[in-house]
């Protein structure tokens, strides 16, 4: 099948020098939103799928954003001359042998199991995606026949009486079969009040040559919607996050409040997850059976293992963490971070880039960067892993069952030995023997007869 979307509006209400379709709807562009739902039903139906984006405002940016993305054509319109003149640009791009689906870039929340409807009805016609609304104010009414078939689209300015008491409308977005489109985009008209080619003048030519156009309606009224303003912009955030708390609900977690819960990409949840509110989650982050999360956490690209407790105001990014393992609160772990089975790190712990074997603890205002820890290890409250040396960065091992007391400082490149000790307030700056304790700091010192210096008045 052939797809068109439609992306080459300014977007002036929203105030912004990003071209509409970029403005990010649940941490992704809008435009990114609508090739998503579109290619999902394509890989249903089979067969090869053709993308085309219709650019214009803002091109070089909406190319660059989508620059990894193979399986889409951009094509230029300008001047933008109405949606008509838009499709038109794309008419060389669209493969006759296929049907061709019309979208909008900026109508982001439209459900791929709508348009698999809106395709079915289709059959060898038309269909456009209708929605019924309680004001149906401003936009183009649809008119049925006795069987239902729709017979034209009319214009809230030029509806009578009656048919402005209509409240299905139209969404603009629509299918039909490539040849006939292109036959009927050839003979649209600008002889209008904007001077423009509207492509919804392509339903009356095809009620005139005698092809039934379905009208499909859309079973709920909040995909249909699109976006002018930042305003608009924010209440599909929240239909977005309505949807997102309903699926990870359905899949077996609780949320504290469905109402403080953000989503910005894909959140895979097990059963009798517990999450409390104002916690967000960025890129892929799955939740294993039993995880509970604290408020006001914020995860990206993070696996939590079964029974694993992160409590409130944690900072987890790119991390690993096994099953029944202990975080926070106030914790934060940077990217390549692994966490093993039963791992404590608690209240204002960094962790960076390091590996930290089963029941390994540490607990208090301590960092750990490009380490390599083994089972069992305790870190003191104020330990340091001194791993950068001004200009490249150096990896530590600490051994099992090892533990360094507080304030220790180990300088990497460094070995700490299996089962060793390190004194408390100890800077370590060569290997730490296994099985020994090792103290590496000033002898105490106290100067008598020394005053303290007093402020000059």
């Amino acid at each position: 099948m052939n797809i068109v979307i439609l992306a080459a509006g300014q977007g002036k209400r929203m105030r912004s020098r990003l071209p509409k379709v970029l403005h990010c709807l649940a941490g992704r562009p809008m435009l990114a939103h609508v090739i998503a739902s579109a290619q999902a039903v394509a890989a249903g139906r089979g067969g090869p799928t053709r993308t085309v984006v219709v650019i214009g405002h803002g091109a070089e940016q909406v190319r660059d954003a989508f620059s990894d993305r193979g399986d889409v054509d951009f094509v230029l319109q300008h001047p933008q001359l109405g949606t008509g003149h838009a499709v038109m640009q794309a008419a060389p791009r669209i493969d006759d042998a296929w049907p061709t689906l019309v979208l909008y870039g900026d109508v982001p929340l439209v459900r791929a199991e709508t348009l698999r409807r809106l395709l079915d009805g289709a059959g060898s016609g038309v269909a456009v995606l209708t929605v019924r609304l309680p004001d149906p104010t401003g936009y183009g009414r649809i008119v049925r026949d006795w069987h239902g078939n729709v017979l034209r689209i009319v214009e809230q300015k030029d509806a009578s009486d009656e048919e402005q008491r209509i409240d299905e409308v139209n969404t603009g977005i629509l299918v039909a079969p490539s040849v006939k489109l292109k036959a009927w985009l050839a003979k649209l008209s600008n002889n209008n009040a904007q001077q423009e080619y509207y492509l919804t003048d392509v339903v009356a030519q095809a009620v005139a040559d005698g092809v039934r156009v379905a009208g499909i309606a859309a079973a709920d009224a909040d995909e249909t919607l699109g976006v002018n303003s930042k305003a608009q912009l924010a209440q599909l955030e929240r239909v977005a996050q309505a949807r997102a708390a309903a699926a990870a609900m359905d899949a077996g977690a609780t949320l504290a409040d469905p109402a403080r819960f953000d989503v910005r990409g894909e959140l895979t949840v097990g059963a009798d997850v517990f999450i409390d509110v104002n916690c967000v989650f960025e890129g892929r982050v799955s939740l294993a059976d039993g995880v509970r999360i604290g408020p006001n956490c914020w995860l990206r690209d993070c696996a939590i293992g079964a029974g694993t407790e992160v409590q409130g105001f944690c900072h987890l990014e790119g991390a690993t963490i096994g099953a029944n393992a202990r975080i926070g609160p106030f914790a934060r772990l940077r990217p390549t971070t692994t966490l093993a089975d039963e791992v404590h790190i608690g209240n204002f712990v960094e962790v960076k880039n390091s590996q930290l074997d089963s029941a390994s603890k540490a607990n208090h205002l301590s960092y750990v960067g490009d380490a390599t820890v083994g089972r069992n290890v305790n870190i003191g409250a104020g330990t340091i892993v001194a791993n950068y040396d001004g200009a490249n960065k150096h990896r530590t091992v600490i051994g099992d069952d090892a533990h360094t007391g507080s304030n220790s400082v180990l300088v990497a490149p460094i070995t700490v030995g299996a089962g060793a000790t390190v004194g408390a307030g100890s800077t370590v700056t060569r290997e730490v023997p296994a099985g020994q304790l090792t103290v590496a700091r000033a002898k105490q010192v106290t100067v008598r007869g020394w005053t303290r210096p007093v402020k000059k008045k």
